[in-house]
C-alpha cells in the first residue's frame, strides 16, 4: 500500500504549446517528367496539403522526417509522458513506453530525449516549475488577506486539476507518496523555499489575529490539497454515483474553502 507523507505544502503541471502545423512540400520535378507523371504528383500533393486521402499507405511510427519534425511532436511525447507517470508512476515507466503510448517507436522518443531523467528535468523547467511560482502568487498578492490568499490558492489549484486531467492523480502517486520520484526531483532542484516563504505568512497572520491561532501552519496546506486533490482525483469513481456524479471542481473548492473559513458550525446569522 502507498504510503502518504505530511510535510509536503504544494503541488507542482504542465502546460505543452503545440508548435506551427506541419508544412508539406512538393520537390521539383525535372523538365523531363512526362507530362501525365507531373499531373498525378501534383495532385498527390495537393490532396496531402488538405488532409485527403491519397490511396498510399500511412507513414509508419518513428522518427519524424522533414516538416513532421517539429514542437508538436515534442509536445505529443511530453503528454503521453505525464498520462503515464499519473497512471503508473515514474520510476515503473521507460521510454518505449511513452513512445508507443505517443504512436511513435522508440528511435522517434530518443530523438528529442536521450533518458527518462532528461525528459524529467524538461517537464520539472517547463511544466511544474511554472505552476509552482503560479500557485505561490495569491499569498505575494494578498499579504494582508489571509482568508482571499487561501481562497484564491484553493480555486487556482481545483482549476489547475480539472484542467489537466492527469494532475491530481500524477500529484498523489508522485509527490505526497513516500518515495515519489517527482516530489525528490523537486526538492532537489528548488528546496523548501517556497514552502517555509508560505508558512512563514501563515505564522505572521496567526500573530496579527488576522488567522485562528490554533490552526497548526504545517497542515494548512496538506488540508487545503487533501480536500481538493483527493476528490478530484477520486471522482472518475463517481460517475455512476447519482449523489455525486455532478459534483465537479467549483464545488469541490467552494466546499473546501467553506470548511477552512467557517469551520462545521452553523453560519452567521442563521
Amino acid at each position: 500500500m502507498t504510503r502518504i507523507s505530511s510535510d509536503d505544502a504544494a503541488a507542482d503541471h504542465v502546460v505543452t504549446d503545440a508548435g506551427p502545423p506541419a508544412r508539406i512540400a512538393a520537390k521539383k520535378r525535372g523538365a523531363s517528367k512526362p507530362k501525365l507523371e507531373a499531373t498525378q504528383a501534383d495532385a498527390q500533393t495537393a490532396n496531402l496539403t488538405s488532409g485527403a486521402p491519397t490511396g498510399a499507405p500511412a507513414r509508419r511510427p518513428g522518427r519524424p522526417t522533414g516538416a513532421a519534425r517539429g514542437p508538436e511532436q515534442r509536445a505529443r511525447l511530453l503528454d503521453a509522458a505525464l498520462t503515464l507517470f499519473a497512471r503508473q508512476g515514474i520510476v515503473e515507466t521507460s521510454l518505449g513506453e511513452i513512445a508507443r503510448e505517443a504512436g511513435f517507436t522508440p528511435a522517434m522518443v530518443h530523438y528529442y530525449f536521450k533518458t527518462r531523467d532528461q525528459l524529467l528535468d524538461v517537464l520539472i523547467d517547463e511544466c511544474f516549475a511554472p505552476l509552482r511560482a503560479s500557485l505561490g502568487l495569491p499569498f505575494r498578492e494578498n499579504p494582508d488577506d489571509p482568508v482571499a490568499a487561501i481562497t484564491q490558492f484553493t480555486e487556482r489549484l481545483v482549476q489547475v486539476a480539472s484542467d489537466n486531467p492527469w494532475f491530481a492523480s500524477l500529484w498523489i502517486r508522485e509527490v505526497i507518496s513516500d518515495g515519489g520520484l517527482l516530489r525528490q526531483r523537486m526538492h532537489e532542484r528548488f528546496g523548501f523555499a517556497h514552502q517555509k516563504e508560505s508558512l512563514l505568512a501563515i505564522a505572521r497572520w496567526q500573530k496579527e489575529g488576522r488567522l485562528n491561532a490554533s490552526l497548526e501552519p504545517a497542515l494548512v496546506f496538506v488540508t487545503l490539497l487533501g480536500m481538493t486533490i483527493l476528490p478530484l482525483a477520486t471522482s472518475k469513481l463517481w460517475r455512476n454515483d447519482p449523489l455525486r456524479r455532478n459534483i465537479g471542481g467549483a464545488e469541490i473548492a467552494r466546499h473546501a474553502v467553506a470548511l477552512l473559513v467557517q469551520g462545521i458550525g452553523p453560519a452567521k446569522g442563521a
